[in-house]
């Protein structure tokens, strides 16, 4: 004879079948009232439930409501884990006959590819930075963008002119190849190299500095990943690029 427990796996079984398919739309509360399954194994289901209801979220790219997420969740957690790609640099430095500092980040972010220019993701504080160490009102184009940075003598580039790397994380890079920073040095009358962050100072050093036989200065990173960093204390530390600007 089969037992009492024997039943209730039984009847959860044709229960999870039906919900499966579409054609039940109870859920636990019908489980403990009919079957009077013990509350741990109710525990254990529900999890398992909510677990493929965040997986289906997920899918659809939406955030689930009400499935115990904290509150404090960053807006990224729900997106599915960025994978590494290879990708080559496809904006043209900004330099002309003028330019006295060269600015270098590691390698444009999604956004700056996507947008066509450097420091676009719209949370960088880069352009911020600049506006305010000039006085002057924050550049929204490209164009003004570079006409800033021109009409100061500041020149714009990146380290790098091809690597793998996760979405804007400089922490993946993988497989870098260096811009010909030593050609842009031909070119213009730099005076001074700046690099924004600590990654893309640790790779100018490594891999373009034996070429170019001049070192660069670390500033701090503009990028929302520096939340540590505010933005007046990036104002001052930018500060270091005045003494080669017009």
């Amino acid at each position: 004879m089969r037992s009492r427990e024997d039943k209730n796996w039984e009847l959860i079984g044709d229960v999870l079948a039906a919900e499966s398919s579409g054609k039940s739309p109870r859920l636990f509360s019908s489980r403990r009232t009919l079957f009077g399954i013990p509350s741990a194994l109710d525990q254990e289901l529900e999890a398992l439930s909510n677990r493929a209801a965040e997986e289906a979220a997920v899918a659809k790219g939406l955030q689930p409501a009400g499935m115990g997420a904290p509150a404090a969740a960053p807006e990224d957690s729900w997106r599915a884990p960025q994978k590494a790609h290879q990708v080559q640099h496809p904006l043209e430095p900004v330099f002309d006959e003028h330019s006295r500092v060269l600015v270098l980040g590691t390698m444009p972010s999604p956004k700056s590819r996507e947008t066509g220019f450097y420091y676009n993701h719209p949370q960088n504080r880069f352009w911020r930075a600049m506006a305010a160490l000039f006085d002057e009102e924050l550049p929204k184009t490209n164009d003004e963008k570079r006409a800033l940075c021109l009409r100061h003598g500041i020149a714009l580039w990146d380290v790098l002119a091809e690597c793998t790397i996760k979405g804007a994380s400089d922490g993946s890079i993988a497989d870098a190849v260096p811009n010909d920073i030593s050609w842009l040095l031909g070119k213009a009358p730099i005076e001074a190299i700046f690099c924004t962050g600590a990654k893309a100072a640790e790779l100018y050093g490594k891999l373009c500095e034996p070429l170019t036989h001049m070192a660069a200065t670390r500033l701090p990173s503009t990028s929302p990943a520096n939340a540590a960093t505010s933005l007046p204390q990036l104002i001052e530390a930018y500060q270091a690029i005045l003494p080669y600007c017009r």
